[in-house]
């Protein structure tokens, strides 16, 4: 059975948008590009493919509840989520303005791509541009920031801790 409410792949698309990711909530899981694909049936079931920041992610379970909620309350009859594994998400996928929003926020976002030759827990002099500041005067403090895509970093020229998310 149709409902009178019919979902299509871009009125999903929209209201994916409005979720945030729940470690960086100025960010949407779209922008974040871990919608990998939506498919709309002709009787409203809705699949959504996702996939994680990282292996092990903790924040599927809360994608995936979010997901299923609010499309059910949107006109989704059913609602199936498929996790892809492959390709692996990479910080490549994040868009200009999505980098922005990170910077607004407080977090350095990557500065080169994932197959630049830096490695991810690299020991390297990098030095990070604070997002406070705009300055590169900056020093690694810890590997791990709070959740293991991001690193921790303090800037000696304004005196302030931040984030960098790692490239990968």
């Amino acid at each position: 059975m149709v409902k009178s409410t019919s979902l299509s792949e871009g009125s999903v698309m929209e209201l994916l948008e409005l979720i945030p990711d729940p470690d960086i909530p100025v960010v949407s899981i779209v922008e974040l590009g871990i919608v990998r694909g939506v498919a709309v049936d002709e009787n409203n079931k809705v699949t959504v493919t996702i996939t994680p920041t990282y292996s092990g992610c903790p924040a599927m379970t809360v994608f995936k509840e979010d997901i299923r909620e609010l499309l059910l309350k949107n006109g989704a009859e059913d609602v199936e989520i498929k996790i892809a594994h492959s390709p692996t998400w990479s910080t490549d996928w994040l868009s200009e303005s999505t980098r922005e929003k990170l910077r607004a926020y407080g977090i350095a976002p990557p500065e080169s791509n994932s197959s630049d030759s830096v490695p991810l827990f690299s020991s390297s002099k990098q030095k990070i541009k604070c997002p406070h500041c705009g300055n590169t005067n900056s020093r690694l403090t810890s590997q791990f920031g709070s959740t293991p895509c991001k690193s921790l970093w303090y800037c000696d020229s304004c005196l302030q801790p931040f984030e960098y998310f790692k490239c990968y």
